[in-house]
Order: structure tokens, then sequence, then C-alpha cells
């Protein structure tokens, strides 16, 4: 049954990256927890990509006439507000505050500066990471206020039932998703097929790297391992040129285009291992997660937000890590980890090898993750809203 007790949720929702779907599946559960009222911007049906999602979620938004009220103007709710934290430790939507604010937050800087810190310190009077590797840094920063609540998958899409391959059968299949650019480590998957697809003829590459944020996209300008170069406008064409600069042969890879998030469990079961070579999560990377839950094994670095997600059994763990300085062009403002590349090409190799003692370890992910549901991060917010009910 659910409580009389409100609570504002200022969070971004949809089905196309990390914060939208997480907004999405957070103000779903926590409806059924207590009464809650969703303040967001650029609610629109081809955001949600699901008619049954959207006209939910249309349901617990506060409506655009009082979503216009609380974009202008300083507006103080008399309830408890779980809001994004954006950029510089700063609410979501800054003019919108409630009696008791709880922010969520997601980083890759691990340098933060004064600035950072006091933002921290005033707007919030509990901070929740996404990882415990952020919750660490905020620590060590001085702020004690903070705990960690990592993200869920949604058990009734994201499931190891039925998950053997349908397409594809005589090849080994690859894949390789997030958001194209240095950080997720797609050029490591790039120099690590390579090599691979020189040895053996029947490997396929299945890409999900959509970026619509050319910033982001533009850091793999730094990378050590690949020619990098930008051609056309066409996002299709600018991965197909890379890929081919980097001498891989483009009849054993195909390129998806943006799809929501409950449109890959077709791609994950009809791959044989999932490549997560990444430099840093500052959450537990929820392509990470629903790839494992769908009982599908993955090749990924054991570093920052990953550690909270990855064991010896229920994955390949990249363990040789060498730390990179991030710079912004002006100062260094993070530290990562760098995988290794050999290890990297060694456990793929060892993968395709291997075949048939991948079942056991995608079992092992699909059990594991089977426990971390959406349901269960709403009942640990919701733990933390209790003192002010």
């Amino acid at each position: 049954m659910v409580s009389t007790f409100m609570i504002y949720l200022i969070l971004p929702v949809g089905s196309y990256h990390g914060w939208g779907v997480c907004g999405k599946y957070i103000t779903r559960e926590l409806s059924n927890l207590a009464d809650i009222k969703l303040i967001t911007y650029g609610f629109m049906e081809r955001d949600i990509s699901d008619t049954v999602d959207y006209h939910f979620l249309k349901s617990k938004f506060v409506g655009y006439s009082e979503s216009e009220q609380f974009k202008s103007g300083f507006n103080v709710l008399d309830y408890p507000v779980l809001q994004a934290i954006n950029g510089p430790m700063l609410p979501w939507q800054v003019n919108n505050r409630g009696k008791y604010k709880v922010g969520y937050t997601f980083f890759e800087d691990t340098i933060l500066d004064k600035k950072c810190i006091n933002n921290a310190k005033n707007n919030f009077d509990l901070i929740i990471a996404g990882s415990k590797w952020n919750e660490n840094i905020l620590r060590s920063y001085g702020l004690e206020n903070v705990g960690t609540i990592i993200q869920g998958i949604d058990s009734q899409i994201f499931n190891p039932f039925d998950n053997e391959k349908k397409y594809f059968k005589d090849k080994f299949v690859i894949f390789s998703g997030g958001k194209f650019e240095l950080r997720k480590g797609h050029d490591l998957v790039i120099k690590a097929f390579k090599i691979l697809q020189d040895k053996y003829k029947d490997v396929l590459l299945v890409t999900n790297w959509y970026n619509k944020w050319i910033h982001s996209f533009q850091t793999m300008k730094a990378s050590p391992y690949i020619k990098y170069s930008i051609n056309s406008k066409d996002y299709n064409s600018i991965i197909s040129g890379i890929l081919s600069d980097n001498g891989i042969d483009l009849t054993k890879v195909i390129n998806l285009p943006l799809y929501p998030n409950t449109a890959m469990v077709k791609v994950y079961k009809n791959s044989d291992i999932g490549l997560f070579p990444n430099r840093c999560e500052g959450g537990t990377n929820l392509v990470l997660m629903e790839y494992m839950a769908c009982g599908k094994p993955v090749i990924a670095s054991y570093n920052t937000g990953h550690k909270d997600i990855l064991n010896d059994k229920n994955s390949i763990m990249l363990k040789n890590m060498k730390s990179r300085k991030i710079n912004n062009g002006k100062k260094d403002i993070s530290v990562w980890e760098e995988p290794d590349l050999d290890e990297l090409i060694s456990n793929l190799e060892w993968a395709y090898n291997n075949r048939d003692r991948l079942a056991e370890i995608g079992n092992q992910a699909g059990q594991n993750l089977s426990l971390l549901t959406w349901e269960k991060t709403a009942r640990e917010f919701y733990e933390h809203f209790k003192p002010v009910i």
C-alpha cells in the first residue's frame, strides 16, 4: 500500500541515455512506496519510446503549467526532494529545493575544486552516489552525509531466460556498448577485435555506440591505440570510417542505430560475449548490468564503479591497470584507470577458444544481477526519507 508521504522527484526521464533510464525506473518504483510528483524537462512520448511507460510517467508529472512555474523563480517545496546532481555538484534544477534535500550523483572527475565541495555542502542534506567509488571520493574531500545506492535492472525485460542465440550461430559474436568516447574504452575494443579478425574468420562485432554529445565523442582523439578522424555528419558513416581506418573488415561489423534500452535484449541474447574495457564509470554502468542480467558473460575492467558489480565468478575481469591523468585542456580534472590491451586480447582469445565455459560465467552473472532490481534501488532511497516522514 502506498503511503500518504509525498516525495518530489526532480529527475531526467527517457529511454535513450543512462540518466533518463535511471529517472524513469526510480519514478516507477518509488511510486509504489510513497506519493510522488515528478518534475522534469523535455517530457515527450518520443523520449520514453514506450506508450505505457509514457502514460504512467505522465500520471506522476506535475503538469506542464506547474512545470513552467518551477522553471522560473525560486521554489521551496514543503516536501522532501530527490534530485539529480548536475555538473559541479549543483541540483539539476537549482531553483527548486525541498525541506529535505537528497541528491543523486554519478561523476568521473576525481579532482574536485573547493567550489564543487561547497556546492555539495550547501545544496544537499544527503548525497547518494551511484557507486562506492564515487562515495569514497566525496568522503576523501571531507563530506560526511554521503552514501551509495546502485542502479537496478528491469528483471521483466533483462533476464537469463531463453538466452540461446537464434541468429549468427556460426559466428563468435562480440557486443560492445556505451556511447563512443575515450572513457568507455572503445578504442581498446577496436584494437582487440582487429587482432581477432585477422586470426579467425568467424568473428562478428556488434556495436551500440551512438553518441549525440560531440564533446565526449571527440575525446577519442586522445586514444593511444587508434586513428581518429571524422569525415561525415552521419553517425553510421563516421563509425564505419573510424573502423575502416583502423583495419576493421566492415563485413564483420554491425553498427546499431540509437535504440531505447528495452530494445537491446534481442541484441544481448544473440551475442557470445560483451566487451567493457572502460577506463572509468561513475556509476555501475547500466549497459553492463543489463547485458549481464541476460545471463551473458563479459570481459570488463575491474575498476571504479564496475567493482560494485563484477567478481571472479560472474565475469572475466581485467585487473592490470595503470593510472591515466585526464586533462580538459586547461588543467588535470581526473585520474582514470587504463586497462592493459594485452590482457584484453588474451582474455578475448581465451573466450573464443573456450565457448563451452562461457555459459557458467553468464549463468552466474544472471543470478547475481537478478538481485539488483530497481525495486531494491527504490526501497533503499525510501529508507533515507523515513527520518523526515
